[in-house]
């Protein structure tokens, strides 16, 4: 499910909060959700391409 993102976030290694951040999303970035738990979104960033975690807050509409 492609979605942008309302806010920008931190990219994650892993699900919970204090995992290594990969890279920081910006607020409009599109990102392709393949999960959804906990108050996470797991899936691939498109712009960058990098696979990870994200806090499931920061998504918006549909891309």
């Amino acid at each position: 499910m492609p979605r942008m993102l309302s806010s920008a976030t931190a990219l994650r290694a892993a699900a919970p909060a204090d995992s290594d951040v990969i890279a920081q999303l910006s607020a409009g970035g599109v990102f392709e959700v393949l999960e959804l738990a906990g108050g996470n979104a797991w899936g691939v960033a498109r712009g960058p391409g990098l696979v990870g975690y994200i806090d499931a807050g920061a998504l918006g509409g549909a891309a």
